[in-house]
């Protein structure tokens, strides 16, 4: 019986547990059993990797993992386990990242629940945009959503590809862009997307021209002048500035508030389906990671219009 993947393996360290100063059977006699066996895993590990011993690493239980040969335990290190396999005769040691993952599933098995996880997403999804702004068409066949942030570079190379996306689909396109502030790294992001909510309030357009304004002019805004230089842009918006100002300006307002709470619930949607990083774009629930070229998308919205049953356009166009 399958169990289900957890996490992906991002790292494996194949070491040989055989330095013969750390391995003698003299040492052994001091301890008994499995401590030894644990005692000499350690001072192996330590003499592969010197800077392991500052962390004051430690091993878990060992017990058998289930595969013959292989014996499977957890490396704490900083107070942090790393799960790891071992041989039985510890002659290879084997450093995880995760927890094993099933790849036991056939080509057809994998297309099978790649396409139901991305209709769940696409259902998530539909929830969470409807209402939003919105470019292209409303009625197209195939819905883009970006998780992104202002002030991030790879972001403005997002946005220059949604612009190709939607010229040359015009008609099979809907797209919807959700905020995902890096404020760790992007000290104006998160301002900015507040302003830029507080602007989608009063007018799908005034969103679209801040929006447009923030990712094709981002050196010219800086935490300090964010707010100021986004009212700016929205002069000849026809919102009411003075209500914007207040919404986007005034951390105290309860407009101010229920902004930024939009902006913590996209920014917390976006995790969840497992977003990390910007932009990160869905194509009908399908996940296209970082800021990649009109080529990357073309085959996911053919794919898309397939799948809803409109006329595919050829790709060559």
């Amino acid at each position: 019986m399958r169990k289900p993947c957890m996490l992906f393996l991002l790292a494996v360290m194949l070491l040989p547990l055989a330095a013969p100063a750390f391995a003698q059977a003299g040492d052994d006699s001091m301890a008994s059993g499995d401590e030894a066996r644990k005692a000499r895993i350690l001072a192996n590990l330590e003499f592969h990797i010197p800077q392991l011993a500052p962390t004051n690493p430690s091993i878990g239980t060992i017990e058998p993992s289930g595969i013959e040969g292989l014996d499977q335990g957890t490396l704490i290190i900083n107070g942090q386990p790393r799960p790891f396999l071992v041989t039985t005769d510890d002659t290879k040691f084997w450093l995880l990242a995760s927890e094993p993952m099933d790849v036991s599933r056939d080509t057809a098995e994998i297309e099978a629940e790649q396409a139901k996880k991305a209709e769940e997403r696409k259902e998530t999804l539909a929830g969470i945009t409807d209402g939003q702004p919105m470019r292209g068409n409303p009625d197209a066949p195939v819905t883009i959503v970006e998780f992104s942030d202002f002030q991030c570079p790879f972001c403005a190379r997002g946005f220059q590809t949604v612009e190709q996306i939607l010229e040359k689909y015009p008609e099979d396109v809907r797209f919807v862009y959700q905020h995902f502030p890096l404020t760790q790294i992007h000290p104006w992001a998160k301002p900015a997307a507040i302003a830029a909510v507080c602007a989608a309030d009063q007018s799908p357009e005034a969103f679209w021209t801040l929006h447009d304004a923030f990712f094709q002019n981002q050196s010219a805004f800086n935490p300090g002048n964010v707010v100021d230089k986004a009212k700016e842009f929205l002069a000849d918006s026809g919102i009411d500035l003075d209500k914007w100002q207040t919404c986007a300006g005034d951390q105290s307002s309860e407009a101010y508030k229920a902004a930024e709470a939009t902006v913590a619930a996209e920014q917390a949607k976006g995790q969840e389906l497992g977003v990390s990083g910007t932009p990160g774009f869905f194509v009908n629930g399908e996940f296209v990671n970082g800021a990649q070229p009109l080529s990357a998308f073309e085959p996911l919205i053919e794919k898309a219009k397939e799948g809803a049953g409109g006329e595919s356009q050829g790709m060559g166009e």
